[in-house]
């Protein structure tokens, strides 16, 4: 299998990227689009007109789209959220992955569905599922107990973490030279800081630097993008903390970013300037 990587980029907060970019991608040997929605780890949320656009591509190549929702409780500001199982015309092309693990804070849990209205992909699947170990025992059962879950624990959770979104993109849309824009699902978002290298940057946050007793662990943005040289100066944040110890890590990366070795003046000011 050979995977095509279609760029996006925090210019655009991530948007999907124009059609053309698709079409140039797509051989005789293409099967499928694979997309996250919401997005980790950029907290995107592709609209209605973005995934008619794929809708059509699919539908011209004849392809499936295979589409990984697991965050779509986390959808913020008022934003529709639109499942690629509500798109006409695609029944016998789309395949949904969902998960327990994200919804329920169940990390570990290891509990999933697959879901197509095509036979044929559903009949596949449950052969290879066969022919797997069965998921763990204690995981089935809190899977069952927590579909009992009520909607106004899901809105609480959407509230907190509105509270830690903001206050993240704020902070570091107001430090010097870096960019983050905004995102509207999931719990996680992009930032360019101005450093010569994120992998070496936060390798030197856990090993030279503190600030009152503290620092901050980030993930460096390259382990997400196809080219190594992509993402060079870029981190996901996942704002998954309580609000106290946000506000903890933003201090700590501040002061960081002031006396990091290897800060440099580059882009991202343009970015914050143009976003």
């Amino acid at each position: 299998m050979v995977v095509k990587p279609i760029p996006s980029s925090i210019e655009t907060g991530f948007a999907l990227p124009p059609i053309s970019e698709f079409e140039k991608a797509i051989t005789p040997k293409t099967k499928a689009i694979l997309i996250c929605n919401p997005s980790n780890p950029t907290g995107y949320l592709y609209n209605r007109e973005e995934l008619e656009i794929l809708k059509q591509i699919v539908l011209k190549h004849d392809l499936f789209l295979f589409a990984d929702e697991v965050y779509r409780e986390f959808c913020y500001d008022g934003r529709e959220y639109v499942s690629v199982m509500h798109l006409d015309q695609l029944d016998q092309n789309v395949v949904l992955m969902d998960s327990i693990s994200k919804r329920y804070s169940a990390c570990g849990a290891r509990i999933g569905a697959l879901v197509s209205k095509n036979k044929e992909v559903m009949a596949a699947a449950l052969k290879f599922a066969q022919a797997r170990l069965s998921p763990p025992t204690f995981g089935q059962i809190a899977a069952e107990a927590a579909i009992d879950t009520p909607q106004e624990y899901f809105e609480e959770v959407k509230k907190e973490y509105v509270a830690r979104r903001d206050y993240v993109v704020e902070t570091l849309n107001k430090m010097d030279g870096v960019y983050c824009p905004k995102p509207s699902g999931a719990f996680y978002c992009m930032a360019q800081l101005p450093v010569d290298d994120a992998d070496k940057f936060c390798q030197w946050l856990l090993e030279s630097f503190e600030f009152n007793h503290q620092t901050v662990m980030l993930a460096p943005a390259t382990g997400f993008y196809s080219k190594p040289e992509s993402g060079k100066h870029q981190v996901r944040i996942a704002y998954v903390l309580k609000l106290e110890s946000l506000k903890n890590a933003m201090d700590c990366l501040r002061e960081a970013l002031k006396v990091y070795p290897g800060r440099m003046e580059t882009e991202t000011n343009i970015l914050k300037t143009s976003a």
